[in-house]
C-alpha cells in the first residue's frame, strides 16, 4: 500500500508499522521491494507500507530521511528503529526481531 503525506499518520498509528520511503530513480529500492512484499505477506505481526518520498516531502522532512531507501518501523505510531540501506531479507528480518522484541 502505497502511503501519502495526507494518509501517513493515520495509518501508522496502530499496531505495528514498517514504512519504506522509496523513490523512483532509487536502485537500490526496487531491489528491496520484492524482499519487504514476500516479509509482508509472510508476517502477520506487522504490516509493510510504502510512501514515495519524492512525492510526500513533508513526511520525509518531519521523519529528516536523507537516503533512500529509509525504513521506520513504529509501534502504535511511535518510530522505534530507523533502518537505512538495501539488506538481505535475513539481515533485515534480524533487525526488525531485535526491534519488536525491545
Amino acid at each position: 500500500m502505497q502511503l501519502t503525506d495526507v494518509t501517513f499518520a493515520e495509518s501508522t498509528k496502530t499496531g505495528t508499522v514498517l514504512v519504506e520511503f522509496w523513490a523512483q530513480w532509487c536502485g537500490p529500492c526496487h531491489m528491496l521491494s520484492p524482499v519487504l512484499d514476500e516479509i509482508n505477506r509472510e508476517r502477520d505481526d506487522l504490516t509493510v507500507l510504502k510512501i514515495n518520498a519524492d512525492e510526500n516531502t513533508a513526511t520525509a522532512r518531519d521523519y529528516q530521511v536523507m537516503s533512500l531507501p529509509t525504513m521506520l518501523l513504529f509501534r502504535d505510531g511511535v518510530p522505534i528503529r530507523q533502518i537505512v540501506g538495501a539488506r538481505p531479507k535475513s539481515r533485515l528480518l534480524a533487525e526488525l526481531d531485535d526491534a519488536l522484541s525491545a
